[in-house]
């Protein structure tokens, strides 16, 4: 059984410790004789592999993701492991939030292959990110695991839905480079705590008689900037389409993103410059810098990509 691990899974695993690129090494042996190793996990089509840290020399104990296909196995997303339970109230010891029981997926199929967009899109944009602009690439977090998923969406009282999912467990937010995010007009994709306490914050504001803009199915997704959430894009979970809060009352986006095609578009644009539409990559030093942020006085310092 041939073993493939993703290409932007080995950064990520040195960050995780000098000893994890090892230990993916020695799993990828024991997958390749045993490629049912792994349990089902909350991912459609994602089998999880628990790394023991301590059979291994500065490394943590490491919950391991791959897809199982009959000729191969590919390994996609790496985390440390967390014993961390689902938080059940919030900090203000208010009742807590009740979530959906689960349900079988309606479209398991379906659901799998959106967890492989989602990654192959998101691996892509990493990949460029890593070549080009290695600021920006280590200013992303590593994923979360599952435990930590789980304790947001208690948080959130909302199902979430497993295009994000699949995200989070690739990634847990962007802390920018020099203030900027990664995605087009340098925003930035939210931290869980952030986008927990965010949600929280709105859909009290409306249940206490503030904004009734918002809904308690919308889940904060990208902020304009880091340390700015005045405005951003949030995930739908009612549509699964992606829509944009601010404080201005703005006419909705002619075309509708999903996740998905929010993240291959990205993609897309960073590997096709030339081609891009809706905003224009570059770069100032090792930052990528999209066009639309940049500001009158820095254009000399911005290098537009060409290709």
């Amino acid at each position: 059984m041939n073993v493939e691990i993703s290409p932007h899974l080995r950064d990520t695993a040195a960050r995780l410790g000098a000893g994890v690129p090892y230990a993916l090494k020695v799993l990828a042996g024991r997958l390749a004789d045993d490629p049912d190793l792994g349990r089902p996990s909350d991912l459609p089509g994602i089998l999880t592999a628990t790394v023991d840290g301590e059979l291994f020399e500065d490394c943590p104990d490491l919950n391991v993701g791959y897809i199982r296909e009959p000729d191969r196995v590919e390994i996609r997303y790496v985390s440390t492991a967390s014993t961390a339970q689902p938080a059940n109230t919030s900090a203000d010891t208010q009742e807590p939030h009740e979530v959906p029981a689960s349900e079988p997926p309606a479209d398991p199929v379906a659901d799998a292959i959106t967890v492989r967009e989602v990654a192959d899109a998101w691996r892509r944009i990493t990949a460029w990110l890593r070549h080009h602009a290695p600021d920006s690439y280590a200013a992303l977090r590593t994923g979360a695991d599952s435990a930590t998923v789980a304790a947001v969406e208690a948080a959130l009282g909302v199902r979430i839905p497993v295009e994000l999912r699949t995200l989070w467990l690739l990634t847990a937010g962007d802390d920018g480079a020099r203030g900027w995010g990664c995605l087009p007009g340098n925003r930035a994709l939210m931290p869980l705590d952030a986008v927990a306490a965010f949600h929280e914050r709105r859909t009290r504001s409306r249940t206490d008689g503030g904004s009734t803009a918002w809904q308690a199915t919308w889940i904060p997704v990208v902020a304009l900037g880091p340390a700015d959430h005045t405005s951003g894009l949030y995930l739908d979970t009612a549509t699964g389409y992606l829509g944009r809060w601010s404080p201005y009352a703005e006419a909705p986006d002619d075309e509708l993103d999903t996740l998905v095609t929010y993240l291959e578009e990205v993609a897309d644009m960073l590997e096709a410059p030339a081609l891009a539409a809706r905003d224009k990559p570059g770069l100032v030093g090792g930052v990528l810098v999209w066009g639309s942020a940049v500001v009158p006085g820095q254009e000399e310092g911005w290098r537009p990509l060409a290709g």
